[in-house]
């Protein structure tokens, strides 16, 4: 965990491969006020899940390295934990809303970080 702020905070997990995108995630979420939680594949995103049950949100990008990608994760996680609220991102691949578990959105890159600032909070209120 990579959070400044506490376990009361709403929790998010970001998801992403590459550690400089990650990070400036992980610090705008922080910046938030979320508790932020990070993973570079989606085996470790997983294991994060298991140990830390308050996760509410993941943000992750669909090409990963690893046992699976970004929209084989959303889905087990929709199977698995399905209060929590899913967003996607990718720079290659194009998502329809149907690839999609219900309620899951999703993001092009580049994305405009206020714009999923905004989803973040806005999802978390639901």
């Amino acid at each position: 965990m990579s959070s400044i702020a506490g376990e009361d905070s709403p929790a998010v997990l970001i998801v992403e491969d590459n550690p400089v995108i990650r990070m400036d995630l992980v610090d705008r979420a922080e910046r938030e006020g979320f508790c932020v939680y990070e993973a570079g594949t989606a085996d470790h995103a997983i294991a994060i899940l298991e140990a830390h049950r308050h996760i509410r949100l993941i943000f992750t990008d669909i090409e990963m390295p690893g046992s699976m990608d970004g929209l084989k994760l959303v889905a087990y996680v929709r199977r698995r934990w399905p209060p929590i609220k899913l967003m996607v991102t990718s720079g290659k691949v194009r998502c329809e809303i149907t690839d999609l578990p219900e309620g899951g959105l999703f993001f092009p890159k580049p994305y405009n970080p206020a714009q999923i600032s905004a989803a973040m909070r806005h999802l978390l209120a639901a």
